[in-house]
């Protein structure tokens, strides 16, 4: 049988079972036990071969076969569970009556009644119960004694006070912990809000610098290369000295705005890849930082295979290396892993990037590509966007239980948009 604090019952709300409580029920029951047999055995040694005997007998029986029902019907106060509690308790009276010494058992009923029934209601039982007590206790007794009729009422008081006391303290208990939930979830509602507004300012920032670099550098150079092209489009023929130096001033324009756009690439690739490690160094960083990071919920283990004939492209580097990213954020955040690992294989014309874990997996659309697999947030569409855009492939091996496995393959050389050329291992810039 729980105990009524170990949930809340008034509004329905499930609540966790107070451990107190429990450990209380399971003393009041054993303490039942063995009053009911203390008493048993009392009547038995004092009145052997009486005609009441086997009434006396089957009644404890009763009794205790209908106390072992409790927990059957249930711990909320339900019309079926007070039937229980009003033929329990007069069980208990028949054998008080025949036998005075069953009245011990009243304090496990009083902690019954208080469990099960309002408070007012449990009060009267507690009265009803204290009366059959000390009725019981003066008639075991040879003459008038008042300790027999004081002590059962302030045993019964102070056990009801006690048990009182006790719930309230369980009710408080439930309100702190609901109230220590709500703002936990506000504090952390709030950081999530605080984080995207961050991340919105921060890019709103981000863009506003990279559109003044752009207007104070390269617009600024493109109009004077313009004006400067336009002045010896007009003056080639009347003063070719004069439209060469236009074109010579514009041509080390070019050079300046080249040499602002290459600085522009390198500040925003990624960052490990700007510390000049190549793609396998970045790679390696990227897993002990999560590891790190993760403060021993998981670990990241990098591992290569093969050899590059030449030097990855910039563009597939710090696409393999984003998507690495991701996946790991998706890890992080979605999977519930202990380890993942990242395999960066050279397969000569092509690279694989792999990224694997032992996390809960996830099921994959039906009807979605193979090559795609099931989107479960923003950042698959990147990945396949990143992928796609190299002329490569994704693909995603999933199932409930069995981790996640997302491979990136990006060939080497590849078919481009006519205006760009091939896809070489040399840098276009």
């Amino acid at each position: 049988m729980e105990q009524r604090s170990g949930s809340a019952e008034g509004d329905g709300t499930a609540v966790g079972p107070d451990p107190d409580a429990r450990w209380l029920a399971l003393l009041m029951h054993a303490a039942f036990f063995l009053l009911l047999g203390a008493s048993l055995t009392r009547f038995l040694m004092r009145h052997p071969g009486e005609a009441r005997t086997p009434w006396i007998i089957a009644l404890s029986i009763t009794l205790a076969v209908l106390y072992l029902l409790g927990p059957v019907l249930g711990s909320r106060p339900t019309p079926r569970r007070v039937a229980w509690l009003g033929v329990l308790v007069a069980v208990w009276m028949v054998l008080v009556v025949l036998a005075p010494s069953f009245a011990w058992c009243a304090v496990p009923l009083f902690y019954t009644g208080l469990r099960i029934l309002p408070p007012r209601a449990a009060l009267a039982l507690v009265a009803l119960l204290t009366a059959f007590v000390v009725a019981a206790q003066l008639r075991l007794a040879t003459g008038f004694d008042p300790n027999l009729v004081l002590a059962p009422p302030a045993v019964a008081a102070v056990a009801t006070a006690v048990f009182v006391h006790m719930q309230r303290q369980a009710v408080r208990q439930r309100e702190l912990a609901a109230r220590q939930r709500e703002l936990i979830d506000d504090l952390l509602r709030t950081r999530r809000e605080l984080a995207a507004t961050e991340r919105r300012e921060g890019t709103l920032a981000e863009r506003q610098r990279l559109s003044m670099e752009i207007h104070d550098t390269l617009a600024q150079g493109l109009s004077s290369q313009q004006m400067l092209l336009q002045a010896a489009d007009r003056t080639w023929d009347a003063d070719p000295e004069a439209a060469r130096r236009h074109v010579r001033t514009a041509t080390g324009i070019a050079e300046r705005n080249l040499a602002e756009a290459r600085r522009f690439v390198h500040d925003l690739a990624p960052a490990d890849l700007a510390e000049g490690g190549g793609l396998e160094a970045a790679l390696h960083a990227l897993a002990a930082r999560e590891t790190a990071q993760a403060e021993g919920a998981l670990t990241v283990r990098c591992h290569v295979e093969g050899t590059p004939y030449a030097p990855l492209p910039d563009r597939v580097q710090s696409a393999l290396l984003r998507i690495a990213q991701g996946a790991l954020a998706n890890v992080r955040e979605h999977a519930d892993a202990t380890a993942a690992g990242l395999t960066l294989t050279h397969l000569g014309d092509r690279v694989v990037l792999d990224i694997g874990d032992n996390g809960r997996g996830f099921t994959p659309e039906p009807g979605a590509p193979r090559t795609t697999g099931a989107v479960r947030g923003h950042g698959l569409p990147a990945m396949r966007a990143r992928v796609q855009q190299l002329g490569g492939t994704l693909t995603i091996e999933s199932a409930p239980g069995e981790g996640t496995v997302l491979s990136a393959g990006i060939p080497l050389t590849t078919p481009q948009d006519p205006a760009e050329g091939p896809m070489t291992t040399e840098d276009p810039t």
